[in-house]
């Protein structure tokens, strides 16, 4: 009687698409990246004075490693939190971020390249199998007609950290401990005490039963569970496609925090505290729409959304961003304002993406964990992609090569787009069958 009411009883977070038990959750994945997001716009430079001289393609080589671990990390977030559960990931995240992030900041004050490499490789499986670990626990307490909505305040949780008060913490902590190198170095030593507090809050705030329990059926074995989401995708090539999507998605976004701080800070002359403050108020607008854009696609429909608003709408925004500061008289304060605004059309189209998060699941509805296991590979693996476009194109064609790189790559995301078709309004049991039959043509 008592988990009857429980699960029929709405509050106003359900109502808005928060599940009302992992509420607290969510405030846990907020606070845990804004501690993962503290270094994330000044991180480029700063490698580049620990090793001397001009080094930004080694600093992009490393971040690409990272890059590397954080997509391999999104994968096991989800085929671990089915074996697991959710909550005993989550905590291997954090631990991971913890030990490694100590083992960086010791590299870069040895000025080692090889440890840097290694060290900052390890972090990457940190905030993955914390946050995306939690995204599969939201996939599978949320009701169906509100899992775009779900996956949009999710977003609002993880962008609001990364980067947008990570970057706002580093504006104020950065001056505090005395500015340059050396302030830099202590706000990153700050950010730990940041992720301590949002595993602390996920961890123990959070009761509802899914986090503690396997999630996957009980027949299957560890290296089926493991294999799902690979065996999935080489014969589903719709969940191939929507994993390729949601690569593309925000893989910009982390190419151009490895290229432009150092082009906005000195090349156009409106230093570091401004860079970091564009980032935010850029990021603060994706913020806002992350769950509008869930929202509207819950209502006008997820692939149209991610079409026009995600893909169509990010293309423009990126080279707005990229041009219209390029177009400003370098270091003016009108100039930064609209180069700022510019930037933040990109911010609010990349929340076209967000029903993403329900389109992948809902074309497998029948084997849902292997369909976020890929989405979450996808979302972590955006990081590897965009510091990989950075790493091949600057050599050859420069800051604009990557940028027109990053819109090619949009253009092919509008193409598959158009292929993954489907009906959001069914209930699992009915759509299961039409899904099964689309995947095996």
């Amino acid at each position: 009687m008592t988990t009857t009411t429980v699960t029929t009883t709405e509050t106003f977070l359900d109502r808005i698409g928060i599940p009302h038990p992992l509420r607290w959750g969510f405030l846990g994945v907020l606070v845990f990246m804004t501690g993962n997001g503290v270094e994330s716009n000044f991180l480029s430079p700063h490698m580049t004075e620990a090793l001397g001289g001009n080094q930004l393609v080694l600093v992009a080589q490393i971040i690409a490693m990272y890059s590397l671990a954080v997509l391999i990390a999104s994968y096991l977030s989800g085929a671990l939190a089915d074996l697991w559960g959710p909550r005993r990931v989550m905590t291997l995240g954090f631990v991971a971020w913890v030990v490694f992030e100590i083992a960086f900041l010791v590299s870069l004050s040895m000025a080692s390249v090889p440890l840097m490499f290694v060290s900052y490789f390890l972090r990457g499986f940190g905030f993955p199998l914390f946050a995306f670990a939690f995204l599969v626990w939201i996939n599978q307490v949320a009701p169906k007609k509100r899992a775009g909505t779900a996956v949009g305040w999710f977003y609002v949780m993880f962008t609001g950290g990364l980067p947008t008060l990570g970057s706002l913490f580093a504006v104020f902590v950065i001056p505090a401990f005395g500015g340059g190198y050396h302030g830099e170095t202590w706000t990153m030593i700050a950010s730990i005490g940041l992720v301590l507090i949002g595993w602390a809050i996920a961890r123990f705030c959070v009761k509802e039963a899914h986090g503690a329990r396997r999630l996957a059926d009980p027949a299957d074995s560890t290296a089926k569970v493991l294999s799902a989401g690979i065996v999935l995708t080489a014969r589903n090539p719709r969940i191939l496609m929507g994993f390729l999507i949601r690569l593309i998605n925000t893989a910009p976004e982390f190419g151009m925090f490895i290229v432009l701080p150092a082009i906005v800070a000195d090349s156009l002359g409106w230093g570091q505290s401004r860079w970091l403050i564009m980032t935010v108020v850029i990021f603060a607008g994706n913020i806002a729409f992350n769950a509008v854009f869930g929202a509207i696609g819950d209502r006008m429909g997820w692939v149209r959304t991610v079409r026009w608003f995600g893909i169509v709408g990010s293309s423009i925004g990126l080279l707005l961003w990229w041009y219209v500061p390029h177009w400003v008289p370098a270091g003016s304060d009108w100039g930064f304002v609209v180069a700022t605004i510019a930037g933040t059309v990109f911010g609010i189209m990349l929340a076209g993406f967000v029903p993403m998060g329900a389109i992948m699941p809902a074309l497998v509805p029948q084997h849902k964990g292997a369909a976020m296991a890929m989405y979450t590979t996808a979302a972590g693996g955006a990081t590897f992609l965009g510091s990989g476009v950075v790493a091949l194109a600057l050599p050859l064609w420069g800051p604009v090569g990557v940028v027109w790189t990053f819109v090619a790559l949009y253009a092919c995301a509008f193409v598959m787009i158009g292929f993954l078709k489907v009906d959001q309004h069914r209930d699992d049991a009915t759509a299961a069958p039409a899904f099964a039959e689309a995947g095996a043509r």
